[in-house]
């Protein structure tokens, strides 16, 4: 499995006068021993529709198109978008452009080459478009069949957060009803290049199949008990919901599980005659 080197990676950028452009959160990972374990985390079959959001310049989809993965590749830069048509050509859909159409939908061209078929999302993802992106997916396609992305360490541990802990919150909660997740492996700042001043994660999130369905008060009962994560859900949820009887009102949101919240969601649709 051939791999891009830095020196290749730099050479690139310098023979089309480039430079890693900050705005767009540019960090490309070099390092081997990274991208192979994301492609054997990935284990791709031949033919798997695979979309990668950021390819740069190209490291991780050349690995994708040897692995015969129909890959369907989001760019937002002009001028690696440009590298990456004329690389490639017909063996990849590029899409140039926001992978995003604002913060809660994708980017329609994106959409339309899915076309409806099982795919999976495998990505150095840009770090201020992971979170977004991560619950899209989870939320509006049940035929993402999975991911296996690089993100922010701090979103790993807040994605695969569990009860108890002070990086439990809404996100943790929302990602975790839809999917399992783990942390494949933790990446060095130095597998990217600029250096990033944080610490990476490779992730896998393998979506519950069939997606359960989405009980109608559950994003708003997170929003409301995590906005004051330090009040006792008694004061924080009694206003604008109805508790258990039984429920401890002096507990703090992120003690409780998903199947907590779960249970509380639905407990808003009971008959009135069980609410106290």
């Amino acid at each position: 499995m051939q791999v891009q080197t830095l020196t290749e990676i730099k050479a690139i950028l310098a023979s089309r006068g480039l430079r890693p452009k900050h705005r767009f959160g540019q960090n490309f990972l070099h390092d081997h021993n990274v991208l192979r374990s994301l492609m054997k985390a990935a284990n791709i079959s031949a033919g798997e529709v695979i979309l990668e959001v950021g390819p740069g310049t190209g490291a991780l989809t050349d690995l994708l198109v040897t692995a015969n993965a129909q890959v369907i590749a989001c760019e937002m830069d002009r001028d690696l978008a440009a590298f990456n048509r004329e690389r490639f050509q017909e063996r990849i859909t590029l899409i140039e452009g926001d992978c995003l159409a604002g913060k809660h939908s994708l980017n329609p061209l994106i959409t339309a080459a899915i076309n409806g078929r099982p795919f999976r999302l495998i990505a150095n993802l840009p770090y201020q478009a992971a979170t977004p992106l991560i619950a899209i997916l989870l939320n509006d396609f049940p035929h993402c069949m999975g991911m296996h992305v690089t993100i922010q360490r701090e979103v790993a541990q807040r994605l695969t957060a569990a009860p108890d802990t002070s990086d439990m919150g809404l996100l943790s909660v929302m990602a975790q009803f839809y999917s399992s997740i783990q942390t494949v492996a933790e990446i060095r700042p130095g597998s990217f290049w600029p250096e990033p001043e944080v610490t990476s994660a490779i992730i896998e999130v393998v979506p519950h199949q069939p997606r359960p369905a989405l009980p109608a008060h559950l994003q708003t009962l997170l929003a409301c008990a995590f906005q004051h994560r330090r009040k006792q859900l008694g004061s924080s949820l009694s206003a604008q919901f109805t508790l258990p009887a039984d429920f401890d009102r002096t507990r703090r949101p992120e003690t409780l599980s998903v199947q907590e919240w779960i249970a509380l969601a639905h407990f808003q649709d009971a008959p009135r005659q069980h609410h106290s």
